[in-house]
């Protein structure tokens, strides 16, 4: 009897060791950036800085593993500094990506850089690109401390409307719970109410991995209410967005804050 327990209890271990293991890729919580590549970039030689900001009113407080912070009730703050080498080319630094989280204790808890490239394209008609990222987390927000991304990116802007798709892989690259590559349809469709003024939806649907391609009961999905302005030059992404699948954030708050340094 005593050997029939021993081995329920390793079946046990191993099936939640198991679970641990697969619960960075079942389940999701508010990342520091929440956003659609379009077809923005930096005048050559200039510099940039948008701050990020998001913030979870409700949602289901449950950690997805120990020693993971929960995303209600925090807030996130990442500046992104940004510089065009020339009119194709742009170097990024996320410096630092911080928390507030709900007891009021603010923490830096990694860095990224990223390099985006941009084809040639005009004020409008069809644009593309791709969008490189690395970066480090803390172990409160990722089993995994190295990870990175590639993202695809493409669109379409008239008079009137832009649409935009990001395609994005998300592996680690260290870490005890590695697994296939996320990949995620970033989607923004917008109308211009004026030049700097475009209302629209975005949505960042999960469609499983690369070895569990279509899993879209299974992934994070999200979708907001979002809207782009202008005042001087001062930018301006506000949404409010509700998450549903495997993601616990039900409710969402995302500003994106264009800091106008350069010229």
């Amino acid at each position: 009897m005593f050997g029939a327990v021993g081995q329920s209890g390793m079946v046990r271990r191993a099936i939640a060791g198991v679970a641990a293991m697969l619960a960075p890729s079942l389940a999701h919580a508010a990342d520091e950036e929440i956003q659609v590549y379009m077809n923005d970039i930096n005048p050559p030689h200039q510099p940039g800085l948008d701050v990020h900001v998001n913030t979870v009113p409700s949602g289901d407080a449950t950690p997805d593993y120990p020693g993971a912070e929960s995303s209600v009730h925090r807030e996130r703050f990442t500046p992104e500094f940004s510089y065009a080498l020339d009119d194709h080319f742009e170097l990024g630094a996320y410096l630092p990506l911080a928390t507030l989280d709900a007891g009021g204790h603010f923490r830096v808890d990694g860095d990224k850089v990223r390099l985006k490239w941009l084809g040639s394209h005009a004020e409008r008609g069809f644009f593309y690109g791709i969008n490189y990222e690395v970066g480090r987390l803390d172990y409160r927000l990722d089993r995994n401390p190295w990870n990175n991304e590639i993202k695809l990116i493409g669109g379409w802007e008239t008079d009137h409307w832009i649409v935009g798709e990001n395609v994005n892989f998300d592996f680690a690259l260290s870490g005890p719970a590695r697994t296939p590559a996320d990949i995620q349809l970033a989607t923004k469709v917008g109308y211009k109410l004026k030049e700097e003024t475009i209302i629209g939806i975005e949505t960042y649907n999960g469609v499983g991995t690369l070895r569990d391609f279509g899993n879209v009961s299974g992934s994070s999905q999200e979708t907001y209410l979002a809207l782009d302005t202008r005042f001087g030059r001062w930018e301006f992404n506000f949404g409010v967005g509700k998450g549903y699948g495997t993601n616990k954030d039900s409710t969402i708050v995302k500003m994106i804050i264009g800091v106008p340094i350069g010229k």
